[in-house]
Formats: structure tokens, C-alpha cells, sequence
């Protein structure tokens, strides 16, 4: 994939252009991958792509680096989103090579309950990514408006989060940023795992030391300052089951440092109306030592989720083993 062409507002290169232009060569890295095959969409979305391919839609979202749009390849219709990030901001923020990080996992990852990536490009100001279009938007915004789900709706949900850490574990990526936020939605309640910017390769039994995510969803081992692997995507599927049950996170306070300790000591309070098979699953998800965390693949044996699957929609069997 070529560049799109050139400015013709930029005659002459000023000092900013040119800066712009020798950190350019991060992105440039990565053109041989600039679009990744997808066999379900039409053989000419296979092509080297600018942004006037695209007839621009409603606007989806807006994040710290850019925004996110609906939009629809003019050439064969095909609907999807586009998210558009600010190459200075990037820059700016040193977070380029997390980007690219970023682009190069998600190319790689193909599961029903994670968001596609199918391509992406980039010209003079901006980086583009072209994405599968979740036609439900933020399941934040459900569990806002609903304040809490029921245990069907929520054992549904925390079911297909773990099928998709599961997937992802098994690549040797962990997420590291699980929150309702990241976590969109699709037809028939299907959701779609996303925002890939924390996740890592952790091939073997490699540990890493960074702390990264939100606050309301580190392990310990993360704010003791120790080092970590994809058991804290377990233990944040812990945290989100509790704010899918309860409308809030388990360990939130008014300040940061008492989140913290209670994070470190474990501090776990469920209320009363929470049913006993989902405590008992949070319980096992949100232990101190990594290595005793309710494993992934258990989670469909667990009681809570056997009792409720029994509620599920119809369509998710057409859909469980995608």
C-alpha cells in the first residue's frame, strides 16, 4: 500500500512537516501489513486504501488520540468503522510504538468476540483503522442505563469475554485493559472485545512489569508493583462480572490510595442480592495469588453460568463455536 498523495497546502516543508516526516518511518515499518486478508468480506476491499474510498457516516466515539466513525466503502457498500487517530497527538503522548503494537496483535486476531481488524492506512496527518462496525455500540452504555444486569444477562456476557481471553491467552496475548468501556456490542447481544492498545505478546511463561489498564481493574501483583501475565485478564474478568452484578467496581473509593490497599489486601465486599453461584464465581475469579484463579476454560462448567445458559438466546448456539 502506497501513501496518499501529498498536501498541495504544503509546498514548501516547514520545520514541523519535516519532524513529522523523519518520524513517519515508525508507521512506514509496517506497510507490508498495511491490510489483512479477511475471507468473508468482497475480494475489492483487498486494495490499497485512502481515505476518499470512504463516504464518512455518524460519528461513534471520541477517544484521547482521535475519533471513530461509521462509514461505508463507496466501491462495494461494505459497512464499517473507521478510526481515525491524530499522528502529532500520537507522538506527542510517545505511544507510536504501543500503536503499532497494537495493529500488529489485532491483525493478527480472529474470534466472533473480538473486533476485527481489517486493515488500516495512513496519510501526512492521520493514521486510519478500519474496523469491524459493532452496530450496538459501548456495552458501558447498557450497563449505565440498565445500573446493573441480571444474572442471565450477565453470566451471557461474562461468558463470551472469557471465550475471547481464552482465545487470546492461547496466542500468548494478553489484553491487559478489560473494562465495559473496551467491550462493544453487536447484533443479537454478541460481543465484541477491543481497544487492543495494552495487549502484549507474553509467549512461554514470560512476565511482564508494566502497569497499565484502569485503576478499578489491576491485580495486585500490578499495584504491588510485581511482575505479571495473563492472569490479570482473569482477575479483570472478576472486577467486570462484579460491576455487570452490582453497577459499580468492587473496589472503588473515593481516592486512588485507598483503592489500592484494598486492591492489595483483597478487600472484596458483595452485597446480599448478589445469588450465591455468582459470588462464589467471583470469589474464585478475584484471588491474591495469580496462579489460584478460576482457569478460563472452567468458566462454562461453573454452576452460575450452566444454570443461566439454559436462558440464553437461541442465537448464541449458532454462535458458540465460531
Amino acid at each position: 500500500m502506497t501513501d496518499t498523495a501529498k498536501s498541495p497546502y504544503w509546498p514548501t516543508k516547514s520545520p514541523v512537516r519535516r519532524s513529522m516526516d523523519a518520524r513517519n518511518s515508525v508507521f512506514n515499518r509496517l506497510s507490508l501489513r498495511k491490510s489483512t486478508p479477511m475471507e468473508s468480506l468482497p475480494k475489492q476491499l483487498h486494495k490499497n486504501w485512502k481515505i476518499t474510498d470512504f463516504e464518512l457516516g455518524r460519528k461513534l466515539g471520541k477517544g484521547k488520540f482521535g475519533k471513530v466513525y461509521c462509514v461505508r466503502e463507496i466501491e462495494t457498500g461494505f459497512v464499517c468503522a473507521l478510526k481515525v487517530m491524530d499522528k502529532r497527538e500520537l507522538l506527542n503522548y510517545k505511544v507510536e510504538k504501543q500503536f503499532v503494537r497494537e495493529i500488529e496483535i489485532q491483525a493478527n486476531v480472529r474470534h466472533v468476540n473480538c473486533l476485527r481488524l481489517y486493515g488500516w492506512f495512513h496519510d501526512h496527518r492521520n493514521v486510519y483503522l478500519i474496523l469491524e462496525y459493532a452496530a450496538e455500540g459501548e456495552l458501558y452504555k447498557l450497563l449505565k442505563s440498565k445500573r446493573r444486569f441480571d444474572d442471565i444477562t450477565a453470566s451471557y456476557y461474562t461468558f463470551q469475554v472469557a471465550s475471547a481471553l481464552s482465545y487470546l491467552h492461547k496466542k500468548h496475548i494478553v489484553h491487559r485493559d478489560l473494562k465495559p468501556e473496551n467491550i462493544l456490542l453487536h447484533f443479537n447481544n454478541q460481543i465484541k472485545l477491543s481497544d487492543f492498545g495494552w495487549s502484549v505478546y507474553a509467549p512461554g511463561h514470560s512476565k511482564r512489569t508494566t502497569m497499565c489498564g484502569t485503576l478499578d481493574y489491576l491485580p495486585p501483583e500490578m499495584v504491588e508493583a510485581k511482575t505479571h501475565d495473563e492472569k490479570v485478564d482473569v482477575w479483570a474478568l472478576g472486577i467486570l462480572l462484579y460491576e455487570f452484578l452490582v453497577g459499580r467496581p468492587p473496589f472503588e473509593e473515593q481516592n486512588s490510595s485507598t483503592t489500592y490497599k484494598r486492591i492489595a489486601k483483597v478487600d472484596l465486599r458483595i452485597p446480599s442480592f448478589v445469588s450465591p453461584d455468582a459470588a462464589d464465581l467471583i470469589r474464585k475469579l478475584l484471588k491474591y495469588e495469580p496462579e489460584k484463579r478460576f482457569r478460563l476454560s472452567e468458566i462454562g462448567k461453573h454452576p452460575w453460568i450452566l444454570k443461566n445458559r439454559l436462558h440464553w438466546p437461541s442465537t448464541f448456539m449458532g454462535l458458540e463455536n465460531t
